[in-house]
């Protein structure tokens, strides 16, 4: 749309120029590329907090207390400041009180979210933009050698209690809680939950529960339905009736013996996992015409795997739309190990309205063709690999031509609807085939895209300096996922898309170049606001200390 990158000229040009139907928003996102952080305060005396996240609005920054009790909310406030004399330009040193934090963050609240025994978890944070509510989590210590009750799976650590925390950031009044008695929740980076609209799933890993959970405008948090044992509402109504009616008519045959029959209720597989096995042996069936291979390829891709897709645990779960769920099933090991890269994946796609499983993929790993050489005949390996490859390469390209569809953001949403991904962004597409190109191996660099899958719940930030159709960057040092990098002593460029020689800005972390102690290993931290020029870089001296130095970039 616009000509020229003066942006007196392209906002007068704006105003006698019409955008094509469906990119006004695109078209003043352009304007960004004259607003960018030209000024950096290194150093800046701050708070003692834990700093997390600015909501996705950009109207909050998050923080916690040190000591993982407390919330702590800011507003985001632009610097003003009043200058003396006939030079007051750019150039001119900025007075000691606006090098301050409190200069850009107006603090509106302090409010107790822990109790005594309990802790924040300070990597969980989901924001409901349309009704500006914040869930937040605090749990006790983990319990590793945790005792087996009825329903629960071993290997799964438990927790006493872990609470779901329903606050309205406007004034910090808590409105709802959900809690979760000797249970196991993912909440590191959002893993176990996802919120899509005013619908929230948890992931219970010890139960192996889904709880579906609705957030009204009242601010209560509503029990829609837990998908596991049952998959319906009346499924253990119509259970245990029929256990009584059974258990009755034995009594009447049996003239009151004893007989020692296991529980009705530990003698059936799960419901999800009943319609998990259904939906594999149809698809199996239905390869075949032929009734002697029909039964040959069920013996060879079913039985024989019966056991492995019976002992399968819910792992990771996310939204694709309001009635449909993306599950991911694995070992129990899986979900106490943090590197999942050799270890199978499976992936499923449930009907909640339905109760019924729609997709399932494969995507298996090198070694487990190892083991398979020791109980089948080697002709059999290649169909079992090509059977589980093309399932993987079949999700693999669903999520690379629909990757937004996996990102599953509310379409109430401002902000989170314009992240770049190379299903939106042919310089993201290009970026990714080119790291496809270079692997050496492209089965691997497939399941290593996959073992993203589900993915976190709002785990990137929305901010336009990482729209890839505007800026170019180093992903290896900066990008739109919220984790901490190892930093480096050059600083971080942003390139104009549009002109591909021209720098727009750079962001350092430090006032020079080079550090004393070259063997130091550090880690920044990089914070961008959604909306406005201004970012916060944290430097680390380890990734479990806090940051050394707070600094703040912005346009002045």
């Amino acid at each position: 749309m616009f000509k020229t990158n003066n942006v007196t000229s392209r906002i007068f040009e704006r105003q006698i120029r019409t955008p094509a139907p469906g990119t006004s928003a695109h078209s003043a996102r352009r304007f960004y590329e004259n607003l960018v952080p030209s000024f950096t305060i290194y150093d800046v005396e701050c708070p003692d907090h834990s700093f997390f996240k600015f909501t996705d609005d950009g109207q909050y920054f998050v923080c916690f207390s040190r000591n993982r009790q407390d919330l702590i909310v800011y507003r985001p406030t632009w610097l003003s400041f009043s200058c003396k004399g006939e030079d007051c330009d750019n150039n001119q040193e900025l007075p000691p009180q606006a090098k301050r934090f409190e200069s850009f963050f107006t603090q509106l609240y302090v409010k107790p979210l822990a109790s005594c025994n309990e802790l924040i978890c300070k990597d969980f944070f989901l924001y409901m933009e349309s009704s500006q509510f914040g869930i937040f989590a605090t749990s006790t210590a983990q319990i590793q050698d945790a005792r087996g009750t009825d329903g629960a799976i071993l290997g799964v650590p438990s927790f006493e209690k872990i609470t779901i925390h329903l606050f309205r950031l406007e004034d910090g009044f808590k409105l709802d809680e959900k809690v979760f008695h000797n249970d196991c929740v993912n909440l590191t980076h959002n893993m176990g939950a996802f919120l899509y609209d005013d619908l929230l799933a948890v992931v219970s890993l010890r139960y192996q529960t889904i709880h579906i959970l609705q957030i009204r405008d009242s601010g209560n948090l509503v029990d829609v339905r837990a998908i596991g044992a049952y998959c319906r509402e009346d499924d253990e109504l119509f259970i245990n009736s029929s256990s009584q009616l059974a258990g009755n008519r034995g009594d009447l045959v049996d003239n009151g013996t004893n007989h020692d029959q296991p529980n009705s209720n530990n003698s059936f597989l799960s419901g999800i996992k009943q319609r998990l096995l259904s939906f594999i042996f149809r698809e199996i069936w239905s390869e075949e015409t032929d009734q002697t291979q029909r039964v040959q390829c069920l013996k060879k891709k079913f039985y024989f795997h019966f056991q492995d897709y019976v002992d399968l645990v819910i792992l990771k779960v996310q939204f694709l739309d309001r009635h449909h769920l993306l599950i991911k099933f694995g070992s129990v090991d899986v979900g106490a190990s943090r590197n999942t890269d050799q270890l199978p994946a499976f992936f499923a796609v449930y009907n909640m309205e339905t109760t019924e499983i729609v997709a399932f993929y494969q995507v298996l790993f090198h070694y487990c063709f190892v083991c398979f050489v020791f109980f089948v005949e080697f002709s059999n390996i290649h169909m079992i690999y090509y059977f589980i490859q093309n399932a993987a390469d079949e999700l693999y390209l669903l999520f690379e031509r629909f990757c937004d569809h996996f990102h599953a953001t509310s379409i109430n949403s401002m902000y989170m609807n314009f992240i770049s991904s190379h299903s939106n962004n042919i310089h993201a597409l290009e970026q990714l085939k080119s790291m496809k190109n270079k692997a050496t191996s492209v089965s691997q660099f497939v399941k290593k895209m996959l073992s993203s899958l589900p993915l976190n719940c709002q785990s990137m930030s929305p901010s336009p300096y990482f729209d890839q159709s505007l800026f170019r960057f180093d992903e290896k040092l900066i990008s739109a996922t919220d984790r901490p990098r190892q930093s480096t002593d050059h600083p971080i460029r942003f390139i104009s898309r549009r002109q591909p020689n021209i720098l727009k800005f750079k962001i350092k972390t430090g006032p020079e170049f080079g550090s004393a102690d070259g063997r130091s290993k550090k880690y920044s931290h990089f914070l961008f606001h959604p909306v406005w020029p201004l970012a916060l870089s944290f430097i680390q001296p380890s990734l479990f200390l806090p940051p050394s130095a707070v600094n703040i970039h912005f346009r002045r």
